[in-house]
């Protein structure tokens, strides 16, 4: 099939635009293959210390005898998605020994749970936890012991995190090795409901609490389909998993089994000395991932991720691409909260590999880029299934559930549902897809908040009850570290099923999660210390338009005006440890990573 137009137009530019920094980080990749430290270069000092605690596999380490697998793992049990990768490694370890290879635990990355901390202080923290985990991936691989790296990851800043940190390593072969989401609980749908009615006053902290923990009930992934299983989308379309592995429950013979999988695949991998994460992570698995986004309704956090991993790579991609590429790829899912039913019901209806296959048919993704789960993206139009010991991938042509999953020829909607708006207030992102038709233009007079807590605060207040628009500001990354405001959707629902004209305006972040209400979210610049977004007063009428991408408070010199005072820099909670993040890091376009803006800085500096 070929392909599709504004997809060869968007991969082009983007391969142009990154041509010198591309170049540079194969360069370095290529380096660190032909001189950079691994086994057979250690002194045997160092070498001695990287075996010394390997048990039955010390002999094979020592001698070289076999590829050693490296797993980085997020490990931790508070976490419902990572707490089943407890016994992984210990699994891992008997799964390379039958393939001739032995595997260590290189190292550990904090994994935070943004629904434990949605609303709180430590949400602060949650962006910059990317960086975090880049760097401790980096730390864990620098002892140059391994010819292959599994990293045992899921959740939201997790994988990106991971997969950054990874890049820095990209001359070896790598794969994700995924957990999978919880079976279903409480219908999403009720759960909004019960939510809602907690916001209006109508039900207790009791009923509230009841009502999530039968929505949040057992270890996996939580089966809406937020950043979390957004990530695992994108893994799949770029190769990076076992086909298909993502969304299989924990806790089954056929998850161990393509666990078991991933570690021989490796092991092959490493032997051949093939398909390394750098050739892999390319300008066509980026745009896939891309793809895969708008096509299944994600998470808005991506189009601030996959810009950092992309940069990891040396690629550059900005919001105009996602915008360009939304106009020709279409709506093809309705998983929650864009729809009723849960990740569990997409893969019951086709799935991943269901996607895969409608978009390759009609020329939608690229399939001849390197993958490193399996040979071509064409393994990827199966499902796993697994009889007896031995696993096989079942074709998913049709659609089992067409309410949930549709082919190319019948979307939900022509277009992917995530636009770029823009204007007098700057740049920012809205998801459509989300949204009913009728609300995607909203002109209101603006409120404007310096907290989420504030809105509440109003709403309880009575003042919110109008047409209004929400001007929640001071949110970005250099402000506060660009926490979601999940917290609000409840409060500005109640407010649009009253009848109003609602729309929220920030520079911060609303997630997977994001719901019913029109938004423009990651306002780029942000307010501080003086964007756009700081010199709005109450009572500007603000238009958000989703058809004709405008952003703007209508009528304003807003030049003319001084900014708005700042709140004072978070503190308590650890948030202090982050000030030079939040001082150095770039706009969300480009990341949001105080890591990469200087690594850019660096790189800019040798190129002069």
């Amino acid at each position: 099939m070929a392909l599709n137009p504004t997809l060869a137009t968007v991969t082009d530019r983007i391969i142009e635009r990154s041509k010198p920094t591309r170049r540079r980080y194969l360069a370095l990749m290529a380096e660190e293959k032909d001189r950079g430290i691994s086994r057979p270069r250690m002194s045997c000092g160092n070498f001695a210390h990287g075996f010394a605690a390997a048990g039955d596999d010390k002999e094979a380490i020592s001698g070289i005898a076999g590829p050693n697998i490296g797993i980085v793992t997020a490990y931790n049990d508070m976490l419902s998605a990572h707490q089943p990768y407890a016994r992984y490694p210990e699994q891992m370890k008997i799964f390379a020994r039958e393939v001739g290879a032995t595997a260590q635990v290189a190292g550990g990355v904090p994994a935070m749970c943004d629904g434990v901390t949605q609303g709180q202080a430590g949400m602060d923290l949650s962006l910059f936890s990317r960086d975090v985990i880049a760097m401790g991936t980096a730390i864990a691989l620098s002892h140059g012991m391994f010819d292959a790296v599994a990293m045992l990851g899921i959740c939201d800043k997790i994988v990106p995190g991971l997969l950054i940190g990874a890049l820095r390593f990209g001359h070896l072969p790598m794969l994700l090795v995924p957990g999978g989401q919880m079976p279903s609980g409480l219908p999403n749908k009720e759960k909004q409901r019960i939510r809602q009615l907690f916001a209006e006053g109508k039900v207790g902290k009791d009923e509230l609490l009841k009502a999530e923990s039968r929505s949040y009930h057992a270890p996996g992934t939580c089966t809406f389909y937020g950043t979390a299983n957004s990530n695992q989308m994108m893994m799949e379309l770029m190769g990076l998993h076992i086909p298909n592995a993502a969304f299989i429950n924990p806790g089954t013979p056929l998850r161990q089994a393509l666990t078991r999988a991933a570690v021989h695949r490796l092991a092959d991998l490493a032997k051949a000395g093939e398909r390394p994460l750098a050739h892999v992570v390319d300008e066509r698995a980026i745009v896939n991932a891309m793809v895969g986004l708008l096509a299944t309704g994600g998470s808005t956090n991506h189009t601030i991720h996959l810009p950092a991993i992309a940069r990891a790579a040396g690629i550059l991609i900005d919001w105009q691409d996602f915008e360009e590429l939304s106009g020709a790829v279409p709506l093809l899912a309705r998983v929650y909260p864009n729809g009723a039913k849960d990740v569990n019901d997409f893969q019951l209806a086709g799935g991943m590999a269901f996607v895969t296959y409608t978009l390759s048919r009609e020329g939608l993704i690229h399939t001849d880029h390197l993958t490193a789960g399996a040979d071509s993206m064409e393994a990827w139009i199966g499902n796993p299934e697994l009889h007896g010991d031995e696993l096989i991938w079942k074709p998913a042509e049709e659609s089992a559930d067409i309410d949930m999953l549709r082919p190319v020829s019948e979307p939900f909607r022509a277009d992917g549902g995530m636009r770029l708006v823009k204007g007098n207030l700057g740049r920012a992102v809205f998801k459509t897809s989300a949204v009913d038709d009728e609300r995607w233009i909203i002109e209101a007079p603006a409120r404007c908040f310096t907290d989420q807590n504030e809105v509440l605060e109003a709403f309880k207040a009575g003042e919110l009850d109008r047409d209004v628009a929400v001007v929640v500001r001071f949110q970005g990354p250099r402000a506060n570290g660009m926490p979601e405001l999940h917290k609000l959707t409840p409060t500005l629902g109640v407010l649009q099923d009253r009848g109003h004209k609602v729309a929220l305006i920030t520079d911060g972040r609303m997630s997977g999660a994001s719901g019913k209400v029109p938004a423009a979210i990651h306002v780029s610049p942000e307010a501080l210390p003086d964007g756009p977004l700081a010199r709005v007063r109450d009572g500007d009428v603000i238009r958000l338009d989703g058809r004709t991408g405008q952003l703007d408070a209508v009528g304003v010199d807003l030049a003319s005006r001084p900014p708005a005072n700042s709140p004072p820099p978070p503190l308590g909670t650890g948030r202090e440890l982050f000030a030079i993040m939040r001082r150095t890091c770039n706009e969300a376009e480009k990341g949001a990573s105080a890591m990469l803006a200087d690594m850019a800085l660096e790189q800019d500096v040798e190129l002069a």
